[in-house]
């Protein structure tokens, strides 16, 4: 999804007569700055991290060129831990994992569980889609909004 908002974005520097660009959004904040030829990201924690250099002048090769460096940052849409705790990938450590890479999944459909103050939590798919990584092992501690799957929407 944001890989599309990045293609405007980086589309408006190129046809305007603004140097910079800042947005915000997914809880990330995206510069393109037209002097320095780089995309940056900043989280909501104030850590700056760069994505992906990208030429802003592009002819149509370099603008496909553009396109898989940006699809190469990320193949979906992360889903955040809404708390801190304890990440479980299956209901018992006999049963199998609720998903693994590849699974499709459905709005609501519960994606693992989050153990925190001993209360086991189901946390569910906000979007339906394809599982395209699991960030997370599984009873590895996570901390609130850390990502735990990527998921390419349908």
């Amino acid at each position: 999804m944001w890989q599309d908002k990045l293609k405007e974005i980086i589309y408006i520097l190129e046809n305007s007569n603004v140097n910079e660009i800042e947005v915000s959004f997914w809880w990330k904040k995206f510069r393109v700055v037209k002097s320095s030829s780089t995309i940056m990201s900043n989280n909501t924690n104030s850590n700056i991290e760069q994505v992906q250099s990208v030429p802003v002048h592009s002819t149509n090769q370099e603008t496909s060129s553009i396109d898989e460096k940006i699809k190469s940052v990320t193949e979906g849409e992360e889903l955040l831990s809404p708390m801190p705790g304890t990440f479980y990938s299956a209901p018992t450590p006999d049963d199998p994992p609720f998903v693994t890479i590849g699974s499709k999944v459905v709005k609501g459909q519960t994606l693992c569980i989050i153990e925190a103050m001993k209360i086991m939590n189901e946390i569910e798919s906000e979007i339906d889609g394809t599982v395209s990584e699991v960030l997370i092992q599984n009873s590895d501690p996570i901390e609130y909004n850390q990502p735990l799957f990527k998921i390419k929407p349908i």
